[in-house]
């Protein structure tokens, strides 16, 4: 048990609640906050939204978060932001009064998620509500399922919002009355506890002392086991104040230059970068969950899940990333295609974290395609995915790099088709030799998104789309969509 220290719109809190405590267990059955309604309970539907902040941010910046799968404790100095706290005085926030004016609630259980959706698209720093185009309202209301009204009315009020004048409450930049810091009581193993260790150090130590301790950051595949299969996680190690897993930097490694992200930083945070050397990558994201999973999800919890379905790690693989694992040690370094060792098996030991990814600056003359299939365009699962990187000299491929997702027990490398690539020419004959080593390559699973005959057809049909997309570059191969 621990003591969380944080704001309510705009008002101090202080709660004691077991480690598997969600905002919205928080918010429902200790707070008696029930505005914000629980749907999925899987970070799904949205219809749990609410806004975080960091209080040391001026002016504050507030992201949404799906608070049924969203630990409590780390709510620790941080304000949160609610459907009852939106409105002050009587005047209701612009997302509340363009919703009303706009008629974008029907039955009225996913409206309280809606608005807080917008209510943190009007309130981004880097979002112009006089301009938003409609990739910007699919990306930020992607999260957010209702079954009423058709979406037309609530996209109707997220552009008609900036009309509404409006004052912000008193409260929107309140503090906390004193620094506060979460107290938790860890005297031996068998004890129920959450800690957020600061450092490295700290994270490494903890490792050591509680093997068996689950390690949370953003939480939005582990808190499933809590909602969805009714697992207890009654030992947590959070991961999200270590500051040396919330950086990203360049440098130098392994004589490339490139990029050392932190384990702990999340989708939102990489998308700068990739906006400006991995557009395919960056595209990618706006397919990988919502917006509230991509503000709270996290690239090395992406990697360490070992997920065979996961989204980042083919792209990564098809990078020539690296891994960094730490431990109180020290630190060892791995190549991405070593770390993945079997279904949910990694290269970790007992007492090791990940803590850090290096991703390669690719040369002015590399390519990446990243394509996903799935069943939904915005917030689904892969039933597989291909990642391309190469070189296009002349007509023929070079650097070749070739990885899939849910062709495999793990995200994997395609060595036999890169090599009837590498060195050769574009043409047909080449394209369909690589697509017959696609059964070398790998062993295709059968479940509900997919049987291995038709991943295996999907994967070559993969291969047959780099073909049609190198041979005819000034044409789409497939109908265009912002997300395709």
């Amino acid at each position: 048990m621990a003591i969380i220290e944080f704001l309510l719109n705009g008002v101090p809190k202080q709660c004691t609640v077991s480690p598997d405590t969600s905002i919205l267990t928080l918010l429902r059955e200790h707070l008696g906050t029930t505005g914000t309604k629980e749907g999925c309970a899987s970070g799904d539907c949205g219809a749990c939204t609410v806004a975080i902040g960091d209080l040391a941010d001026t002016p504050r910046a507030y992201t949404s978060a799906n608070a049924c799968i969203t630990p409590a404790h780390q709510l620790q100095g941080k304000a949160l932001v609610t459907i009852e706290g939106l409105a002050a005085e009587g005047q209701l926030h612009p997302a509340q009064a363009a919703m009303i004016e706009c008629h974008g609630s029907q039955c009225g259980f996913c409206t309280p998620g809606v608005v807080m959706s917008l209510f943190t698209l009007y309130e981004s720093p880097d979002k112009d509500t006089l301009s938003l185009t409609p990739e910007q309202l699919e990306e930020s209301l992607g999260g957010n399922l209702c079954r009423c009204t058709g979406y037309r009315p609530i996209r109707d009020a997220a552009l008609q919002m900036h009309t509404h004048s409006y004052e912000r409450p008193s409260w929107y930049n309140a503090t906390l009355p004193k620094a506060s810091s979460s107290s938790t009581n860890t005297q031996n193993s068998n004890e129920c506890f959450f800690v957020q260790p600061t450092s490295l150090a700290d994270l490494t130590a903890a490792r050591l002392r509680f093997p068996d301790a689950r390690l949370v950051a953003g939480g939005t595949d582990l808190w499933l086991e809590s909602t969805q299969r009714l697992t207890p996680l009654d030992q947590l190690i959070d991961v999200t104040h270590v500051k040396e897993l919330l950086t990203l930097k360049v440098d130098e490694f392994n004589n490339q230059s490139g990029w050392w992200v932190g384990a702990g930083v999340t989708y939102t945070q990489l998308e700068p970068l990739l906006n400006s050397h991995f557009p395919a990558f960056r595209h990618l994201l706006q397919r990988l969950g919502s917006q509230q999973i991509r503000n709270r999800g996290t690239l090395g919890g992406n990697i360490a899940n070992a997920s065979p379905i996961g989204d980042t790690p083919p792209v990564l693989l098809a990078l020539g990333a690296w891994v960094e694992l730490a431990s109180t040690s020290g630190t060892r370094c791995l190549p991405l295609d070593h770390f993945f060792r079997g279904y949910k098996n990694t290269a970790l030991a007992a007492d090791e974290i990940l803590s850090r990814i290096f991703i390669p600056k690719p040369s002015n003359t590399h390519a990446l395609h990243a394509w996903k299939l799935s069943k939904r365009r915005e917030d689904d699962i892969s039933a597989v995915l291909g990642a391309f990187s190469y070189r296009l000299e002349k007509d023929t491929l070079h650097d070749v790099h070739i990885a899939f997702g849910g062709m495999d027990a793990i995200p994997k490398r395609a060595l036999a088709m890169e090599k009837k690539l590498e060195g050769h020419k574009v043409t047909v004959d080449t394209f369909r030799a690589a697509q017959a080593a696609i059964a070398q390559d790998f062993t295709p699973m059968s479940d509900v998104r997919g049987s291995d005959v038709y991943r295996q057809q999907a994967a070559a049909n993969l291969i047959e789309r780099l073909y049609l997309t190198l041979s005819t570059p000034d044409q789409e191969v497939m109908l265009h969509a912002y997300a395709h």
